[in-house]
C-alpha cells in the first residue's frame, strides 16, 4: 500500500526517527501503570444514585465529571498530575447483576491524585454496604 505522497511509506513508521517519542511514551506508560486503580464494587443503590454520588464525590475534589453516551457510565477528568499531562477515570454501573436490586460498579483511573481519590470512593461504597454496628446493637428492655 502506498502513501498519498507516493514515496512508498505506509504511514506506520514513526515520525520521530530519534526514538524520543517512544521514550516519552514509555514514561507515560510507566506512570499510568504506577498510578492505575481498577476495582469492582457491589452496591444496593440504584445505578442513577451511584452515578450521582460519584459525580458529587469527584466534583468536590476538583475534577470535571460528566455522563458519557453509554448508559451507566461516568467520566472523570483532571489536570496534569505527575508525569501525565491530564488524568482520566471512569465509573461504570450495571444494574441487577447476580441478584435483583444489586448494582455492579467498575472503577478505573490513573493519576497521582485521581487513583487515591478513586480508592477513597471505593472505600465509601464499601462503607455504605456494611451495616453500622452502633445502629444494629439492640439493647434489650430492662
Amino acid at each position: 500500500m502506498r502513501d498519498a505522497d507516493g514515496d512508498g511509506s505506509t504511514g506506520a513508521e514513526s515520525v520521530d526517527q530519534t526514538g524520543d517519542s517512544s521514550s516519552a511514551r514509555s514514561v507515560f506508560n510507566a506512570e499510568i501503570e504506577r498510578t492505575a486503580f481498577q476495582r469492582k464494587a457491589v452496591s444496593r443503590l440504584p445505578v442513577a444514585q451511584v452515578l450521582d454520588l460519584a459525580a458529587t464525590f469527584f466534583r468536590d475534589r476538583g475534577y470535571r465529571v460528566g455522563r458519557t453516551g453509554r448508559p451507566g457510565q461516568l467520566f472523570v477528568m483532571g489536570p496534569a498530575e505527575g508525569a501525565l499531562p491530564r488524568v482520566t477515570g471512569e465509573v461504570n454501573a450495571q444494574a441487577d447483576v447476580g441478584k435483583a436490586r444489586t448494582t455492579l460498579i467498575r472503577l478505573d483511573a490513573a493519576g497521582e491524585r485521581l487513583g487515591p481519590a478513586m480508592a477513597d470512593f471505593h472505600a465509601l461504597l464499601r462503607a455504605q454496604r456494611k451495616p453500622n454496628s452502633a445502629a444494629t446493637d439492640v439493647v434489650p428492655p430492662a
